[in-house]
């Protein structure tokens, strides 16, 4: 893939440009992209992280036009911490996804996420935010975070999908906060929509939604069943299956294919499949 440079703005679409932040790594791709929408007036989504350059590169991008919003899509700490001096440079009230109540999320459960961020308003299914010639609806999605929220652009047919769907890799879905269930289910209520083009922030503009969605709910489909395949052959604890199904993973990310394979274990066990026995699960 060719590289992206970090801190242009560069036009996608008819009402879409993608500012990239400088923040690459195994867990970002070549990192957060901040996506303006409008024209003459816009909106910032995902701001990502609290980074000087990528902040000043987000506002030479607005180049003067009145923010109507900073809309966050989740509060991981490459999408929600930019907004604070982003409203601060802009005056934009910040909008979006609800903050987590972090502290009921268990040990370490808040390691990635923005415990700062405060929405100057929290959006809902169907809640909306316009300017000019665009307008901004909320869908509710979660799974990679409860309170994860992609935006439908109507007029371009388009929805901005932040981690929800990537257009490099899928999602990491890592409990506590993580749901396997929510997930699959966020994945389905996509399937069933027809928007014509997805904008993730991590990774290129998606041009084929419903083969792409319909590629996770089946990658997850075979995961679940290798899971189940494993525990019956004996191998019952997470660290055991992220070695025998991630052949070849690079190490950093063993933690997050752990997570996701807890999220499925979870998953499974609330609906009778298998169950815990101390460390080992087993087929229930």
């Amino acid at each position: 893939m060719e590289a992206i440079p970090t801190g242009d703005c560069i036009a996608i679409g008819p009402l879409v440009a993608r500012v990239l932040a400088p923040n690459p790594s195994p867990f970002t791709f070549t990192g957060t992209q901040t996506h303006l929408v409008g024209i003459s007036d816009v909106a910032v989504i995902d701001p990502g992280p609290e980074d000087p350059a990528h902040i000043a590169a987000i506002v030479r991008a607005v180049a003067g036009r009145p923010v109507r919003a900073i809309v966050i899509t989740h509060t991981h700490n490459d999408h929600s911490p930019g907004s604070r001096p982003l409203k601060h440079a802009t005056g934009a009230p910040i909008i979006g996804c609800a903050p987590l109540a972090l502290d009921t999320l268990g040990p370490r459960a808040d390691a990635a996420f923005d415990r700062a961020y405060a929405p100057d308003r929290v959006m809902a299914e169907g809640d909306s935010v316009a300017g000019d010639g665009w307008t901004l609806t909320a869908v509710e999605t979660p799974g990679h975070t409860s309170n994860h929220l992609c935006f439908a652009l109507p007029e371009a047919g388009a929805l901005f999908t932040g981690d929800h769907v990537m257009g490099w890799s899928t999602t990491v879905v890592s409990p506590p906060d993580g749901d396997m269930a929510a997930y699959m289910a966020s994945l389905a209520k996509l399937q069933a929509r027809d928007d014509r083009i997805y904008y993730p922030a991590h990774g290129e503009p998606i041009d084929n939604p419903a083969q792409k969605v319909r590629g996770f709910l089946g990658h997850r489909r075979q995961r679940e069943a290798q899971i189940l395949r494993l525990i019956e052959e004996g191998v019952g604890t997470i660290p055991e299956l992220v070695e025998r199904m991630y052949v070849g993973l690079d190490k950093r990310l063993f933690g997050a294919a752990g997570g996701s394979v807890h999220a499925h274990l979870i998953d499974l066990g609330a609906r009778g499949r298998i169950m815990e026995d101390g460390a080992q699960w087993r087929i229930r």
